[in-house]
């Protein structure tokens, strides 16, 4: 089950309190005070794993709370201390305080560990105690309590792709296309519920993480629909890749206008990443003209349709390409406009290495 979110309290452990005890032993008359120290309670520790993916294991739970120190003991020896709480998280997970909103942790590294509350120190025995004045002290510390937080996790999925889009416009069967992911496809509206993780090889020796999230809808960023929920999933992504329906009854332009709006509305530092634009379900084309609706979409933008072909584009179609020969790498254009057809595979593998190249851009 795929879980981004949790709410609990987490609490550190008590230090054991300390030990009032009296040396006692054979031919030593009047030994004295020799109780020991309380063991410290334990700290708390979020750490990264990319093993796993998903916040289930918080699922349901409201309390995380650390041991507690032991007790010390006579002949001056220390309580135990406790072990420390290690709460496993998936990269890209925020530590947030649930009661200020104050983010504490923003973990992204695999292997990361970081102490959000640190235990109780433990109580000092009464052999700390004696002195000229007092020579048998039965006085000792109580350990000091224990830390608690109420905390919220959040998940943000790391990639390096996100795929933006109406419902069923082909998100899902591209990634299953070019990557390992396999997640459900069918023919209505909202399949995906939850994001998908692939990886995309490219050549032998290089690939990228794309991510396939649920289907955004006019006013998304206000909270219709799933939109919401899941566009801080491709907060963190490098780029997006706009997935427009060539065969939906929306236009291709109307399409594209309300997907970059509700992203700006979102964020606009979101908005302001390297993207690019594929059109989709070209094999569903139903229209009159499909290479004149193409070249009408990319004149709309305020683009020109393109004939260099370093990505190897399927020459069937027009397309766009931002050309970096004598210039930088302009983000406020698209990367590059490409009809493809997951169905088909067209320009399917093209596509892989022109996201590849801009994620190069990005470096």
């Amino acid at each position: 089950m795929f879980i981004d979110s949790a709410r609990f309290n987490v609490s550190s452990g008590k230090g054991g309190q300390g030990c009032a005890s009296f040396r006692r032993e054979k031919f030593v008359v009047k030994g004295g005070p020799d109780g020991g120290d309380g063991g410290k309670g334990g700290d708390v520790y979020f750490l990264v794993d990319s093993n796993t993916d998903t916040l289930s294991n918080y699922k349901g739970r409201k309390v995380f709370k650390a041991d507690n120190g032991k007790q010390g003991m006579a002949s001056r020896m220390t309580g135990k201390s406790a072990d420390h709480l290690v709460l496993i998280v998936p990269p890209g997970t925020q530590v947030i305080d649930d009661d200020s909103g104050e983010i504490l942790f923003d973990l992204v590294t695999e292997g990361e560990k970081v102490r959000i509350l640190e235990g109780g120190k433990g109580g000092l025995g009464n052999v700390h105690f004696k002195n000229s004045r007092n020579q048998r002290p039965t006085y000792f510390q109580p350990g000091l309590p224990g830390l608690s937080q109420n905390i919220r996790l959040e998940l943000k999925l790391i990639a390096d792709v996100g795929l933006v889009g109406y419902p069923n416009v082909g998100k899902s069967t591209l990634i299953s296309t070019t990557s390992n992911a396999n997640p459900e496809i069918a023919n209505y509206e909202f399949t995906t519920l939850t994001p998908k993780l692939g990886v995309v090889e490219v050549g032998d020796y290089n690939s990228f993480v794309m991510a396939d999230i649920p289907g955004i809808i006019d006013g998304a960023a206000d909270g219709r629909g799933l939109g919401l929920e899941f566009l801080k999933h491709i907060e963190r992504t490098k780029t997006l890749l706009f997935m427009v329906d060539v065969a939906n009854y929306r236009t291709m332009i109307d399409q594209y206008n309300v997907l970059k709006e509700e992203v700006a509305k979102f964020s606009t530092e979101l908005s302001g990443r390297n993207y690019a634009i594929a059109l989709s379900k070209i094999d569903g084309y139903y229209g009159e003209d499909l290479e004149a609706d193409i070249k009408q979409f990319i004149s709309d933008i305020g683009l020109e349709c393109t004939t260099s072909n370093e990505f190897g584009f399927d020459k069937d179609y027009p397309y766009y390409v931002q050309d970096l020969t004598y210039s930088r790498f302009d983000n406020s254009k698209p990367f590059f406009v490409l009809p493809i057809s997951s169905v088909t595979r067209k320009n399917t593998k093209s596509i892989t290495f022109a996201l590849y190249n801009l994620l190069e851009q990005n470096k």
